[in-house]
């Protein structure tokens, strides 16, 4: 029973000294029950589960029965939280090891929601059900987006109660990842100011992320320099989709360029640059506007991090460093103008693009538009009428669209395509999502396996998807919870 699933483990990070982690397992839960599965990820991972009967299934994936070669950590780490830096840590998760693919490609395997650990401060290490669905929902949504992310592997009931403002039901999610390093784990053996602790994270990160910096003169600067570039095509894509992080503190901040930890986040309905779902968030820090930038300020904490190593000099090492993070509006507004014109069809170079571009997306603010249908209805694809697009400005801005797309000298399939690579057709609706989850609370699953396979093809027009297409009717303002 110990492996037989295909379970391949190689745990580089549990090698680390002690200072990076804490050798803890997960707590043993009641009465665990496997709800979901992933098994198109888990035939990615090459893991052979069709033989296995979903008890055992449900002891592997709570933590009641580790695999042979797991050894199961909490990860240190920091992180400024709205601004404000705190030592921080796994408080209720466990990585139980590094997986190696039949590719040999290393994947963390994380249970979230198992238990206390030394890193829980006043937290009962556990989880409940409904945010534990909602970052399958929404992170396999995110996967299929076509944008880096942590993945979910399996959704387990504990079969135990736990407490937040009432009781709910348990449940333990795992997690799959590239790894859980963050700019958090920076900030925490940085702050412990020990050069040659650093110098080790520094090594393993390259090692395992970047192995083709390993000989670079200066290979703490090329880090530097290839983490603000993952990260800048990371949020690029947010900012494409509509996709609000709502708590992008330096911990929730992957190294390697991945959506990690799908706490209050949601999807933008009507478009809105200052749109916050968080219900903690009340200044906007993380609005949907904000996000290019606070991914710039966090960055700029991993460069203070790195210091001590770019140059013995440390007034020349943050003048370098400097530099490096302020090349980031630059390649940003690069970057999005360009998202941009292939959301829209345009190909190749008008000095208009960008007023073209801003003058739809202030008559959508003005207007109060559902971002995502307004280029689904400029794809000419099926989508109920807003009586807005007969409105005099949009039509006249329309025309101009028109003509720019004219002077592509491309077909009108070369840039139609271009707008259906770009252009989601259905993407996780709040609402509709929160009703799923209502629905899975009371014991219907069914609603939330129908989202994640209508979501598992978010490019692709079909008749189902019509009633996931709408926004809510409801002028009830959306808020989301720090519960995952």
């Amino acid at each position: 029973m110990k492996n037989n699933i295909n379970w391949n483990f190689d745990n580089s990070y549990f090698r680390l000294p002690d200072v990076f982690k804490e050798n803890i397992s997960p707590f043993s839960v009641k009465k665990p029950n496997l709800i979901l599965l992933n098994k198109n990820l888990a035939e990615e991972l090459n893991l052979n589960l069709s033989q296995i009967e979903n008890k055992e299934l449900s002891l592997i994936f709570s933590g009641n029965s580790l695999p042979e070669g797991s050894n199961s950590i909490a990860q240190a780490y920091a992180g400024h939280q709205f601004g404000h830096f705190t030592m921080l840590g796994d408080g209720r998760a466990t990585l139980i090891g590094e997986h190696i693919t039949k590719n040999n490609k290393r994947f963390d395997i994380q249970f979230k929601g198992s238990g206390k650990t030394s890193f829980s401060r006043n937290g009962d290490g556990r989880a409940v059900l409904g945010p534990m669905l909602r970052e399958y929902v929404i992170s396999e949504a995110i996967f299929k987006l076509g944008i880096p992310t942590t993945r979910s592997l399996a959704v387990v009931e504990t079969g135990e109660e736990v407490i937040r403002d009432k009781s709910l039901p348990g449940a333990i999610l795992t997690r799959v990842a590239e790894s859980h390093i963050r700019v958090g784990t920076f900030q925490y053996i940085a702050a412990r100011q020990k050069k040659d602790e650093l110098q080790i994270l520094v090594n393993y990160v390259i090692r395992r992320h970047f192995p083709e910096l390993d000989n670079k003169k200066n290979k703490e600067l090329e880090l530097l320099k290839n983490v603000l570039d993952r990260q800048l095509d990371l949020v690029v894509n947010w900012m494409r989709v509509g996709f609000i992080h709502g708590v992008m503190n330096t911990d929730n901040m992957s190294i390697c360029g991945e959506t990690i930890d799908y706490g209050p986040c949601a999807f933008m309905d009507a478009y809105d640059p200052k749109t916050v779902f968080s219900s903690i968030d009340t200044l906007g820090r993380y609005a949907y506007c904000n996000q290019p930038m606070i991914v710039k300020w966090n960055l700029a904490r991993f460069a203070e991090c790195l210091i001590p190593l770019i140059d013995n000099d440390q007034k020349k090492a943050v003048q370098i460093a400097t530099e490096i993070i302020n090349t980031f509006e630059k390649k940003y507004e690069e970057k999005w103008v360009l998202m941009m014109k292939n959301k829209l069809g345009l190909i190749g170079y008008n000095n208009e693009d960008k007023n073209l571009i801003l003058d739809l997306l202030t008559w959508m603010h003005q207007k109060k538009i559902d971002y995502t249908n307004t280029f689904i209805y400029l794809m000419n694809l099926d989508i109920e009428k807003n009586i807005n697009f007969n409105d005099y400005e949009f039509k006249n801005w329309k025309k101009r669209w028109e003509k720019r797309l004219s002077n592509n000298n491309h077909t009108d399939e070369k840039y139609t395509e271009i707008m259906k690579r770009n252009n989601p057709v259905v993407i996780p609706r709040n609402h509709i999502v929160e009703n799923a989850l209502n629905f899975a609370n009371q014991g219907d699953l069914e609603p939330t396996v129908k989202l994640i396979d209508i979501l598992s093809k978010p490019y692709i027009p079909h008749e189902d998807i019509k009633d996931y297409q709408q926004p809510s009717r409801s002028n009830e303002k959306y808020q989301t919870f720090c519960g995952t």
